[in-house]
């Protein structure tokens, strides 16, 4: 090697090493950064299932407990639950954007920093979601994913309590024809309301079997 070929090597190899930190320090940062991302959204996924539960619960005790209040408060109490399903299924979606590339970075940089199996073509399915950010849930995995955690959990309980009220004000009134016939709002037969309430449940149970089949993470 001649003395310019050994000053030209001289002067790369610092400026080699410059951008290999860098882009080791840039990874770095970007997976703190995307970890607290997906902290506060697991946060926030938390605070909107509390606000659910609350409300279902405060309305539930509030119904059964004052026997002159309408059993429509429960039909309500399912529309506004699915308000929270919706909003708590945009934050999962924006959660699981997050958690892709956490994993990305654990399964391919954090991989070969500690001598393992990297997975293969990680940098640039990483590079694609930066420049193209898009969430690896679609809006029917989300919305299924959720209502199996937690959301027909809380449509049973409200369901149950739909049901327990109306028995209720069949007793009370001595009606002889059922607690279906107390149903009834307005001018809406008893029969054709559970039959809508009967047609949403089967809608969500629907979602929540299809929704698994979309959803392409891991189950943690």
């Amino acid at each position: 090697m001649t003395p310019d070929q050994v000053r030209v090597t001289a002067q790369l190899e610092p400026t080699h090493e410059k951008n290999d930190s860098g882009r080791t320090n840039s990874l770095i940062h970007l997976y703190r950064g995307e970890l607290g991302r997906m902290t506060l959204y697991r946060v926030r996924l938390d605070t909107t299932t509390n606000w659910a539960v609350v409300t279902t619960a405060g309305i539930v005790t509030f119904a059964l407990g004052n026997p002159e209040v309408s059993h429509v408060v429960f039909l309500f109490a399912m529309i506004l639950t699915l308000f929270f399903l919706n909003l708590e299924a945009r934050r999962f979606r924006i959660y699981e954007t997050a958690h892709r590339r956490v994993r990305l970075l654990e399964r391919g940089f954090y991989a070969e920093v500690l001598g393992g199996a990297a997975e293969p073509g990680w940098k640039a399915a990483l590079l694609t979601n930066l420049e193209r950010p898009e969430s690896p849930v679609s809006r029917l995995g989300a919305l299924g994913w959720r209502l199996r955690r937690t959301y027909l959990w809380v449509y049973t309980a409200l369901l149950l309590a739909w049901w327990g009220k109306l028995t209720v004000m069949n007793q009370t009134r001595g009606d002889t024809h059922g607690a279906l016939a107390e149903a009834a709002i307005g001018l809406v037969p008893g029969f054709t309301v559970a039959l809508l309430v009967g047609g949403f449940y089967l809608l969500l149970v629907g979602i929540a079997v299809v929704g698994s089949v979309t959803y392409p993470q891991e189950a943690d």
